[in-house]
């Protein structure tokens, strides 16, 4: 079943340009147009029109765009259901944070000794990109940090985990030393680091968003700014005393040189598992699924590590 040209007109529709099409197929510009003037000439009405400067999908466009997705949706499952027969597949999975690699580095040498046959492709991205290949079906499901899951349907999203966000702050910063423990209030957050480098993830992830909303309520924007979305370098910067930051407590670590403080009013992400829509769960997927949400359960059990 050969759906390679259906793909063609999926990406024509989707990048809304001739040039950045070929370059994602790996064809040429002249190969893609004249492939789409035939396909057009059989149909006998065009499919694209191009509207300042781009393509735009004209209504039997729609109508051809609809039907390739079920088309290739049909061949995706049949070919999926094939494997599941001999529990062989290819599992495509995405993760937005630090806490899901560390997930799967958990769990994956115990699942492949019970599916050794089955391939997992993982892709490490930000909640955007994950969000979008989920719901364009680009891959099969993702574990990611959310702050709110409206953008799938309720069946799609299993929540996994409520985690605290914290403040972090280098250990020989002066408020440390006047208070090792305790809640911080947002007040005293404004007060007290106000004039710090405050070091954000950049935007779209779950941590900045959270982080926004905090300066958009005190009517504070930090004078000094890095962003980056490596956990792990913000994390040994506010170490080596460069600057303060936002932490889920999944990431916490190095106690001796960071304090980390609650704020009050706490703040909270979500970690949820999310499926594509209309994946078939055979064996693997179910077993994986389970993985996950044992790995889950077992970090309620056993409260936060560093």
């Amino acid at each position: 079943m050969d759906t390679k040209y259906l793909n063609y007109v999926l990406t024509i529709a989707r990048k809304k340009n001739m040039t950045k099409a070929a370059e994602e197929l790996y064809v040429s510009q002249s190969s893609l147009s004249q492939y789409l003037s035939r396909l057009e000439q059989e149909i006998g009405v065009p499919l694209f029109i191009r509207a300042k400067g781009e393509l735009l999908l004209t209504p039997a466009g729609e109508l051809y765009v609809e039907a390739a997705r079920k088309a290739i949706q049909i061949q995706k499952d049949l070919y999926h259901n094939i494997r599941g027969l001999n529990h062989k597949g290819h599992i495509t999975i995405g993760v937005t944070s630090q806490f899901g690699l560390r997930m799967l580095t958990e769990i994956i040498p115990v699942y492949k000794k019970e599916f050794p046959q089955v391939t997992i492709e993982i892709t490490e991205s930000n909640v955007p990109t994950l969000t979008r290949m989920i719901l364009e079906e680009g891959i099969d499901c993702a574990v990611m940090a959310l702050n709110c899951a409206d953008a799938f349907a309720g069946e799609q999203v299993s929540l996994l985990r409520k985690e605290e966000v914290l403040f972090a702050v280098p250990a020989a910063h002066g408020y440390c030393l006047r208070n090792r423990t305790g809640n911080l209030t947002r007040e005293e957050l404004v007060r007290e680091f106000k004039d710090e480098n405050f070091m954000l993830s950049k935007k779209g992830s779950t941590l900045r968003e959270l982080a926004d909303r905090i300066f958009a309520s005190a009517g504070f924007q930090p004078s000094t700014m890095c962003e980056t979305n490596s956990i792990i370098a913000t994390r040994a910067m506010v170490a080596k005393g460069i600057g303060v930051t936002f932490i889920a407590r999944s990431c916490v670590s190095d106690r001796e040189n960071v304090v980390y403080y609650s704020l009050n009013p706490r703040m909270y992400r979500y970690n949820a598992l999310v499926r594509r829509k209309n994946l078939i769960q055979n064996e693997p997927e179910r077993a994986l699924f389970r993985y996950i949400r044992g790995y889950f359960e077992r970090q309620d059990e056993d409260g936060p590590g560093d």
